[in-house]
């Protein structure tokens, strides 16, 4: 595997798995020696921070494209008729 790929998935091994106590301190001993690794898990914990708020966003827009479906005005073809069964009965003025 590239050596990126591997950065990226030692990280999101920590970020998103269930490091044990011991690698977590040797996770935070790695973090205080090497400042470059710390910038790239503060950019990571910031991209996993805008892929959910945008997930949260679409999930919004879903939910709000759904409830305007099923609550949307429905019937206006039966009030049209209706109307214009209400202007043929009505009596014609002569």
């Amino acid at each position: 595997m590239r050596p990126e790929l591997e950065h990226l998935q030692q990280l999101e091994q920590h970020l998103l798995g269930h490091p044990t106590p011991t690698e977590k301190v040797l996770w935070q001993a790695q973090l205080q020696l090497d400042p470059a690794l710390a910038a790239d898990v503060t950019l990571q914990q910031h991209l996993y921070q805008g892929l959910l708020l945008a997930g949260r966003r679409q999930l919004r827009q879903e939910l709000d494209d759904i409830h305007a479906q099923l609550y949307r005005p429905r019937r206006t073809w039966l009030r049209k008729a209706v109307a214009r069964l209400h202007q043929a009965l009505r009596p014609t003025r002569r």
